[in-house]
């Protein structure tokens, strides 16, 4: 991909709010809002586990985020997206940023659950900034291969059995 013209900081701060309005609609059942955050033909690639998910264009989208909209153990569940990094390239923007997800306890201390990361595609559609692709990764792999003791090599972990029912959203 080659580099094209940088970003404008409205151009940036727009990007920085569409990737925070991802985790606000997530985080809070709102279907109407995280469908928005992505193009029409989107894809959201889950890239943790041994069977990696898939969930492409509105419809899917829609049926994955109701997913945890139904689950009673979303309440109190924030994704916090920090260290953004953007490069305009021909194909959009990429974005590449760190993801917690953190499980409020009714005792605390409450638990941090997930650390990753994002690997992103971004287009503007109907004057928007969205996200064409969203490929979520584990804080593992690739990602560390420079690190000693670290080989670079993905270490896919089992799905756990809790998400069978949002891996069925996948066909209809």
């Amino acid at each position: 991909m080659g580099m094209i013209s940088t970003l404008s900081a409205g151009d940036r701060i727009a990007i920085h709010e569409l990737l925070a309005r991802y985790a606000w609609s997530l985080d809070t059942g709102d279907e109407d809002g995280f469908v928005a955050c992505f193009t029409n033909e989107a894809e959201l690639v889950w890239d943790v586990f041994d069977e990696p998910g898939r969930w492409q264009g509105g419809a899917a989208l829609r049926r994955f985020v109701a997913y945890f909209r139904s689950r009673p153990e979303s309440a109190g569940r924030q994704h916090h997206v920090t260290n953004i990094v953007l490069a305009s390239t021909t194909e959009g923007v990429l974005a590449k940023a760190y993801v917690m997800v953190a499980l409020r306890a009714d005792e605390a201390p409450h638990r941090l659950n997930v650390m990753g990361h994002y690997e992103d595609v971004l287009r503007q559609e109907g004057g928007q900034w969205r996200i064409a692709r969203r490929v979520i990764r584990d804080w593992s792999g690739p990602v560390l291969a420079n690190i000693a003791g670290q080989d670079g090599q993905r270490r896919a972990r089992p799905r756990p059995a809790a998400l069978d029912g949002l891996w069925a959203t996948q066909v209809i």
